[in-house]
């Protein structure tokens, strides 16, 4: 998924700390104002999947983790997710990126979760091992002694944090960066590195990334027990451990961890993702690849090996001559000793694959083949009518099909108590299918979205107008949406043009069929146009030099736009729907822009503290006096519907000027709210029942609470509307109130998706 973009300088780490140390602090503290109902608007997925995880004790217990939009929780009678990580806060954000995630199979009501989202310097907090014994109601947390990376390169491996199945109040991370093999003794309150392992992983994706992203060890990647070396209460002997060393990618010890040693034998050359030991059979099985993933990969091998004679054989479901990816995906079935499953994960063109094989991986079958080039035959059929966006609005020619098998597809599982029922994810969605067993006796296995509930889209801008659909969502990754009913699943992203992200976009306040959107792709289109309220769009032209979307603002009555796109040397304007655009003067490039809600002919221009203001479609701009605003940080800014020249602007930085500032002359002067310490967006919504102004709504610090507040008398009082328990990490892309509804707001997420709440 697009990752929030907190640009900082190079991480130094310091030495590791010898243990972590409980916070103990509870994920669920006493509630605030709980003023509102939330829940999502529904996209259903929308983002990466990297690691499902089935109870081994407890039927249809099972758990999703994602890389920047928290975990969830499998609910058997409502066949949907339930998040558990919304209590995660602003200042702790990066916990909303999931690294790994087990659950206890001695004791199923426990569960925990390695949660952080980079190791770089982008993150600025320590990654932390959550405990719960409520299956993920409420929460314990252990800080540790460095950061973890939910969304770092490598994050598909795994799983990286386990549970001793014979003791299980011993459980094992396998760290990031260097940091090596950390151990605990008491259920995962505190930690320990284990010393006596010798390898912390040698592996980085670009060691000469400046940033730190690219360049991180990606460590110690996944930790398995063999449980038929120990008994009920006593710690299991023998465990293995995958390290991100092409050389050295298998380790084991066979005291219960007080010493390791490198598997005799072993594949080099590769780094081995998933380690699956099925004790029934007594074989461990690795899937490796050239490369960490999730995108990349070239090259791979399956391997199996014998615990009881030690003999390591290649059992790789095609040659290497043939191979053109990685493997990563691997599930054993717990119900029939000998039948395993891996993924091509890297396999994108023209389709992700899965292998299957019944005898210990000698033979296997694939998803799809070749029959003469460019058809295929397929042991599965696809039904996405559930999540229709998931065909993204593409008719590819043979040899590829839409919707796609998947890709990133490195979270695999088999349910341990069903052998019909198989989950698997990918980079947009979790796919699933309930008679696996069709496969091995002919016929073709049917595969459906199993991702209702689970909201992982991060959302750039959002826009409510006063007719029409009641929500426009800009979106990273899948574009963005018309939705029309809030509670269902959209029929088809934006397209004709598709973007793969959307960065902004806007309406004409009095004629709000006349829509306009921008973002991102490698080649133009980066500009689209609508004139019946988003439901169909075509292509826009553009300045030479563009290169990503910026932002964009529609003109009161539709008249004409102002763009700032990225990559170009100006602020650009058209009148009409953008045949031709003429650089604007006055006005520096990447100034963020709006357009006035009442006189079409009026926009307007931020940028490092100076506000701009143009009065003739944007032609020219001219700086405002106005001081004390911003000059550093992000800054978001609003004029409201239906009065010309009342402009609220939110932004700023922690060490500079930080707040909430509303201007009733067009930008001329700017007084700051004394009563907000700090905001990062602003939006309107319909007044209160007796109030003359619009309602106001902003994810802001008030109070000295970070929250979602409202405001019915412009600005004078606010009340929080959201809880504790209902904080979606960082909340500072966008917000709007509903014009048609009071009380009702949208807020976006940056992996949760969008979030409506509705209040009295």
């Amino acid at each position: 998924m697009a990752a929030l973009a907190l640009v900082g300088g190079l991480l130094t780490a310091a030495a590791a700390p010898a243990a972590a140390r409980p916070d103990d602090t509870p994920s669920k503290p006493t509630a605030g104002l709980a003023a509102a109902t939330w829940k999502n608007v529904r996209v259903d997925g929308g983002g990466f999947v990297p690691g499902i995880i089935f109870n081994r004790k407890e039927k249809n217990l099972a758990y999703a983790r994602t890389d920047i939009g928290g975990a969830y929780r499998w609910d058997q009678s409502g066949k949907q997710w339930v998040p558990l990580l919304d209590w995660v806060d602003w200042d702790r954000w990066g916990w909303s990126g999931v690294a790994s995630l087990a659950s206890d199979p001695v004791e199923p009501n426990k569960v925990y979760a390695a949660v952080g989202t980079y190791t770089n310097s982008w993150d600025p907090t320590n990654g932390a091992i959550l405990r719960s014994s409520d299956r993920g109601a409420t929460w314990q947390t252990t800080t540790l002694p460095f950061k973890v990376g939910g969304n770092m390169p490598g994050r598909g491996m795994g799983e990286r944090l386990a549970v001793d199945p014979n003791k299980n109040s011993v459980l094992y991370f396998g760290a990031p960066s260097g940091n090596g093999l950390w151990r605990s003794i008491d259920s995962g309150a505190t930690w320990s590195k284990v010393t006596a392992f010798p390898n912390a992983g040698n592996y980085a994706q670009d060691p000469s990334d400046s940033s730190g992203y690219l360049s991180d060890n990606q460590g110690v990647v996944w930790v398995t027990f063999d449980e038929r070396t120990g008994s009920s209460g006593t710690a299991t002997k023998t465990i293995y451990a995958g390290v991100a060393d092409k050389q050295n990618t298998v380790y084991r010890s066979t005291d219960a961890g007080a010493t390791w040693s490198r598997v005799d034998g072993q594949p080099t050359g590769y780094l081995s993702h998933k380690g699956v030991l099925d004790s029934r059979s007594g074989y461990l099985y690795i899937t490796t690849s050239d490369k960490g993933g999730p995108y990349d990969g070239e090259k791979g091998q399956v391997w199996r090996y014998a615990t009881a004679t030690g003999e390591w054989k290649n059992i790789s479901p095609m040659t290497d001559a043939d191979t053109y990816f990685g493997y990563s995906g691997l599930t054993v079935d717990r119900q029939k000793p000998g039948t395993l499953m891996a993924t091509g994960y890297s396999s994108w063109w023209p389709d992700t694959q899965i292998f299957r094989s019944t005898d210990s991986g000698a033979t296997w079958t694939r998803a799809w083949d070749f029959t003469s080039y460019p058809n295929r035959s397929f042991r599965y059929t696809q039904d996405v009518s559930s999540v229709p966006w998931l065909t993204f609005g593409t008719n590819p020619s043979p040899p590829e099909v839409t919707p796609k098998l998947g890709w990133m597809t490195e979270a695999l599982e088999i349910d341990p108590f069903d052998s019909n029922r198989l989950m698997y994810g990918t980079g947009a969605t979790v796919y699933g299918t309930e008679n696996l067993s069709t496969w091995d006796s002919g016929g073709q296995i049917k595969i459906t979205p199993m991702v209702k509930g689970l909201e992982e889209t991060a959302v750039n801008d959002l826009a409510s107008p006063p007719s029409g659909a009641p929500l426009l969502s800009a979106l990273g990754d899948i574009g963005g949406f018309r939705h029309t009913d809030l509670d269902a699943v959209p029929t088809k992203m934006f397209t004709s043009p598709s973007f793969t992200t959307t960065t902004s976009l806007d309406y004409a306040e009095t004629n709000p069929n006349t829509v306009v959107r921008v973002g991102n792709n490698d080649a133009a289109p980066r500009i689209a146009f609508s004139t019946d309220n988003g439901a169909n769009w075509w292509q826009g032209s553009e300045p030479s030099g563009v290169t990503g979307g910026g932002t964009v603002a529609a003109a009161a009555d539709g008249s004409g736009f102002v763009w700032s796109p990225e990559g170009t040397s100006s602020v650009y304007y058209t009148v009409g729907f953008g045949n031709s655009w003429t650089a604007s003067s006055g006005i520096p490039a990447g100034a963020v822009v709006e357009s006035d809600r009442k006189n079409p002919k009026k926009f307007y221009g931020f940028k490092s503290g100076t506000f701009y203001v143009s009065t003739d479609g944007g032609a020219t701009f001219t700086a405002k006096a106005a001081t004390g605003l911003p000059t550093d940080g992000p800054v978001r800014f609003k004029a409201l519907p239906g009065t010309e020249g009342d402009i609220w602007l939110a932004g700023g930085s922690v060490n500079g000027t930080y707040g909430l500032w509303h201007s009733t002359d067009s930008g001329a002067t700017f007084t700051k709210l004394s009563n907000v310490q700090q905001a990062d967006t602003i939006g309107f919504g319909k007044a209160a029942p007796g109030a003359s102004y619009q309602t106001l709504y902003t994810s802001a610090k008030i109070g000295g609470t970070r929250g979602i507040f409202r405001s019915t008398d412009a600005g004078a009082s606010w009340v929080r509307i959201n809880d504790n328990t209902h904080q979606w990490a960082w909340t500072g892309g966008a917000i709007t109130g509903d014009p048609r509804v009071y009380g009702r707001v949208y807020v976006s997420t940056n992996g949760r998706g969008i979030l409506r709440g509705d209040s009295t």
